[in-house]
């Protein structure tokens, strides 16, 4: 029997990209087969990086008491184009978190934000982009050992994910579209230099997908 129980969902929340949260959540749940139970993740009382959630994601197993599994989407630059129960489903416990391991790469990017009060360098690093959608087993001890140290050093450590036991998604659950990967089969679009609600990214490939889910999103409200 297919479960009813929520999918647990934390999505990243920086109020500077409030749109960009709003039109993803409503895309998720567009597609849900399933209960949703979303949370927005902000940044008070951790150091930031380039946007509020840099860090706060990784306080996910804690927020959950440790117990089960969750997803972690940046969800600000995100669209979901599937059923989030279908990624849910792909949950295996052998692993701390399941990603779509990026082959290594530059961006095409040197500068993200563009034009915004978030303009910075868009830096490469070991496993770029791997935490920005992340399905999390809770229980893991690799989560349970890394808590309680979020210094910017660490955190770096754990935006690539170093040392954790890591498994691995479908690449179209985080297809980087403005980095050259297909928008054609991406369940999830990611726009890593910034969201088409800003207006420098206004016309970034797939951008037509995203403002077609920000016009049903405001004729429902």
């Amino acid at each position: 029997m297919a479960t009813t129980e929520p999918v647990r969902l934390f999505c990243g929340y920086d109020r500077r990209e409030a749109i960009g949260f709003h039109v993803f959540a409503h895309s998720v749940l567009e597609h849900a087969s399933r209960p949703v139970s979303i949370t927005p993740l902000g940044a008070r009382g951790l150091p930031q990086g380039t946007n509020a959630f840099t860090y706060s994601r990784f306080l996910v197993p804690w927020l959950c008491g440790f117990k089960g599994h969750a997803i972690f989407a940046d969800g600000a630059d995100m669209l979901m184009q599937a059923d989030i129960a279908d990624l849910d489903a792909l949950f295996d416990p052998r692993y701390a978190v399941q990603v779509v391991q990026h082959p290594d790469y530059e961006t095409r990017h040197p500068r993200k934000y563009v034009g915004t009060s978030m303009e910075s360098d868009n830096r490469n690093y070991s496993r770029k982009n791997w935490a920005s959608l992340m399905l999390i087993n809770c229980e893991h001890d690799d989560w349970r050992e890394g808590r309680g140290d979020f210094t910017p050093a660490h955190g770096f450590a754990l935006l690539s994910l170093t040392g954790f036991s890591v498994g691995s998604l479908p690449n179209e659950w985080n297809r980087l579209v403005d980095e050259g990967q297909p928008v054609e089969g991406a369940k999830v679009c990611h726009w890593t230099g910034g969201s088409p609600a800003f207006e420098h990214y206004r016309d970034t490939p797939g951008a037509k997908l995203w403002w077609d889910a920000r016009y049903s999103m405001e004729a429902t409200a």
